[in-house]
């Protein structure tokens, strides 16, 4: 089967101002040798043999395609589809890219966030996502650290408090693979404009009665996509984690 890979990386980044007034966020530097975030995703899919990578750009895009070129230099060929600012949402992006004949033929393919770093088992995820007959499979975590403190109230007393613990939810990673079975759902919910990925096509999936699959990521996973996550990464933490992308 034909498995490419596309990563959204158009977004303006509002929630990384003011380090996007003046980069694409996915153009941000991390880790101590201050490599741009995509190279580390797109490093990550040609570890896990997905030669064939489409970057869906549109905001500060120059940067992208000066940085990443054809991709001959990571080992990858890497296309371009660069939506308008009129362009409005995830699946919105997908669904051009697709249509527009970027991405070429596929069976399968692996949609990635440009704001996530990862260890994500790429090569099983699809292997997974195959022997199930999936038609879309979710990249999961099984756990979720709240970003705030919670407490608990009885009455007008607060019994117990617990700053920003990790709860027991299945929540998405930012990442997932769909078949080429999906592709007529894609266009439907883009019919009217702004639809989102998991907001908007996930569902639509589902409720169509096809099989939505979870993958559990095992290590490392890291969403960048606010200014006090990316002030909080620690450059250790990047090169322990991804030394083997190097």
């Amino acid at each position: 089967m034909v498995t490419k890979a596309a990563v959204l990386c158009g977004g303006e980044g509002t929630r990384l101002r003011p380090y996007t007034n003046s980069l694409q966020k996915t153009m941000i530097p991390i880790g101590s040798k201050k490599r741009p975030l995509l190279e580390y995703i797109v490093r990550l899919l040609a570890h896990n043999g997905l030669k064939e990578i489409t970057l869906l750009t549109g905001y500060m895009s120059e940067q992208v395609e000066a940085y990443f070129g054809d991709g001959t230099r990571f080992g990858v060929k890497i296309n371009y589809s660069k939506d308008t600012p009129a362009v409005k949402g995830s699946a919105q992006a997908l669904f051009n890219a697709v249509n527009d004949g970027k991405i070429g033929a596929f069976d399968n393919l692996v949609v990635y966030y440009g704001d996530v770093l990862s260890t994500l088992k790429i090569r099983e995820l699809v292997s997974r996502h195959e022997q199930r007959g999936a038609a879309l499979t979710l990249v999961l975590s099984k756990e979720y650290r709240v970003p705030v403190g919670i407490a608990q109230v009885e009455g007008d007393r607060v019994t117990s408090f617990s700053e920003k613990p990790i709860l027991p939810l299945n929540v998405t990673v930012g990442g997932l693979v769909i078949s080429k079975e999906c592709l007529p759902l894609l266009q439907q919910v883009t019919a009217t404009g702004g639809a989102d990925i998991m907001t908007h096509f996930v569902p639509k999936v589902i409720a169509n009665g096809m099989r939505v699959s979870p993958f559990y990521i095992e290590g490392f996973w890291y969403d960048v996509g606010t200014t006090e996550a990316y002030e909080k990464l620690d450059s250790e933490l990047v090169e322990t984690n991804l030394r083997f992308l190097e």
